[in-house]
């Protein structure tokens, strides 16, 4: 029988991000785009400041990335709030999220993520570098949230998935007319890798993807969401 998998609790400093807390200065805007990965809860109001010092409503997309925002960092960490309405003497009471930023990181994707059950804040935040250079168009990126090894199939790349870390995926070249490759994700129990997700995807030189895998409450094997990003 296949047995249920708990949720990995998310100490997000502990993925293998290099995330560096930056010297106290004149904090500048940074670019972000941001997706809300919360299937029980698939919306929510969360709050972020502006790059003009306004507390403004972060509108999230269904399974997708936010237009570009110019969010102003406090404290050198990115932060979310639950209200708009911040008591300047207590914005602790308001929080709802926060990550420190990777140094001189000045694009991001942020994927905001439920905190585990009965911690506070509400929410976690993952940051990862928008960057050309460090998330090139063409690769994707497999951010596993369950405890279990498993492991991506695509094209002709077959990766191991580790919990706790971020795994690269190379550009798909093995596709057929079509720019489809077929895309498979198992998991390990006990010496055996299973299937639990088995289909063929458009793999195009100017798309980028993020992997997330995750369970559901009462699932008996993970499951994949998949973020799609043309931009």
């Amino acid at each position: 029988m296949i047995c249920k998998f708990p949720l990995l609790v998310l100490a997000i400093s502990g993925l293998s991000l290099a995330v560096h807390a930056q010297e106290k200065e004149t904090p500048v805007p940074v670019q972000i785009r941001a997706v809300l990965h919360d299937p029980v809860h698939p919306t929510a109001e969360l709050f972020y400041t502006d790059k003009t010092g306004a507390v403004t409503r972060l509108n999230f997309r269904p399974q997708a990335l936010t237009e570009a925002l110019s969010m102003m960092p406090v404290n050198g960490s990115l932060v979310l709030y639950d209200k708009a309405a911040i008591d300047p003497k207590n914005p602790a009471a308001s929080l709802a999220a926060s990550v420190i930023l990777p140094l001189n990181l000045k694009r991001a994707l942020v994927i905001v993520l439920p905190a585990p059950a009965g911690e506070k804040p509400d929410y976690r935040m993952l940051v990862i570098d928008d960057s050309a250079k460090a998330f090139p168009p063409g690769e994707s990126r497999v951010l596993p949230l369950v405890r279990v090894e498993t492991a991506i199939q695509a094209g002709e790349h077959r990766l191991p998935v580790h919990p706790g870390k971020i795994t690269r995926v190379p550009p798909v070249k093995k596709v057929n007319e079509f720019n489809m490759a077929q895309t498979n994700f198992y998991f390990k129990q006990g010496e055996a890798w299973v299937p639990f997700t088995e289909r063929q995807l458009q793999f195009l030189d100017a798309y980028r993807r993020i992997f997330i895998i995750h369970v559901t409450p009462g699932a008996l094997q993970p499951t994949v969401t998949t973020i799609v990003d043309t931009n």
